[in-house]
């Protein structure tokens, strides 16, 4: 199971998704509302999987997740966003996300997804 990171500017979303990987037995090490705090806490607690929102205030996920990356190349970061938002995932996987997640989702998917990431290849 994975140590994940979530990183959600809304509470209730946070909620959500903690509750599915709880659920599913992944340990989820952090939970942060916005980029600038999520690049200071990944260092800290080093997860296998951060589940960070693209559209934040101050510093929003795309810029979180290049700032990460480019100090910790072999970050396992994936990008949730709500239906529309499909340039900013094209641009975030350009960026080096590994994988997306499209709100409202399902459980399911969001498990799918961390599955494959969290497995070596």
């Amino acid at each position: 199971m994975a140590r994940i990171m979530i990183v959600d500017d809304a509470e209730f979303m946070r909620m959500i998704i903690r509750d599915i990987l709880l659920i599913h037995g992944h340990e989820v090490v952090a939970e942060v509302d916005d980029g600038e705090e999520a690049i200071q806490i990944y260092f800290e607690v080093k997860p296998d999987i951060v589940l960070m929102d693209i559209i934040m205030p101050d510093m929003d996920g795309k810029e979180a997740l290049q700032k990460i990356l480019t100090m910790d190349p072999k970050a396992k970061i994936v990008m949730c966003s709500s239906i529309g938002q499909q340039a900013l995932i094209t641009e975030s996987m350009k960026i080096g996300a590994m994988g997306f997640i499209v709100k409202p989702f399902e459980p399911d998917g969001m498990l799918d997804v961390i599955r494959k990431i969290a497995e070596p290849n």
